[in-house]
């Protein structure tokens, strides 16, 4: 049994719990430590296993090759995938920093050959207006004063009248008024 063991002892400490279920049953529980909190929980599957004593003696051992065999294969299945990722994580990255420098070397190719194309045209180009975007009216929005249309003669006329008559009316004393008021 211990001799099944040696290859998952050599990597971590396994835990064996011995239990009594019944008058002749034993539960064998083989349970593998993790070595850092960083480590996957699938390589600290427990195994356990039942039998009488007779049983456990017979069939124990391979079943502890078994689940050593599959322990040691998903380690081994864990290192390459995560080897894998980070060389395919480098390669993105080397690839991205070259994108961008290519990017940032044909921007300034095309900035430097517009440049030259506005310095050979010395027409100046157009530009557009820039359009305003419509908004809600407000009670409390002024616009520009309506220019004052001229008044046709026959209005001005009767409008110096009605001033005429004002001023030679009597004059009010408003300071009276406003006394009374008061």
């Amino acid at each position: 049994m211990f001799k099944e063991l040696g290859p998952l002892l050599r990597q971590r400490t396994v835990v064996l719990i011995l239990t009594r279920l019944e008058d002749d049953t034993i539960r064998v529980n083989v349970i593998p430590r993790k070595l850092n909190e960083s480590e996957n929980d699938a390589l600290t599957t427990p195994l356990s296993v039942a039998g009488t004593a007779e049983e456990l003696d017979a069939e124990l051992p391979s079943a502890l090759v078994q689940f050593v065999g599959a322990h040691l294969e998903l380690r081994n299945t864990l290192e390459s995938a995560k080897d894998q990722m980070a060389a395919a994580a480098k390669a993105a990255k080397a690839e991205a920093r070259s994108k961008t420098a290519a990017t940032t070397a044909t921007a300034k190719t095309e900035a430097s050959a517009v440049e030259t194309r506005k310095s050979t045209n010395q027409v100046p180009m157009p530009t557009d207006p820039k359009k305003q975007e419509p908004r809600n009216a407000s009670l409390f929005d002024t616009g520009p004063a309506p220019a004052a249309a001229p008044l046709p003669a026959s209005d001005a006329d009767e409008d110096e009248e009605i001033l005429a008559e004002i001023a030679e009316g009597e004059p009010t004393d408003e300071s009276d008024d406003f006394d009374e008021a008061a």
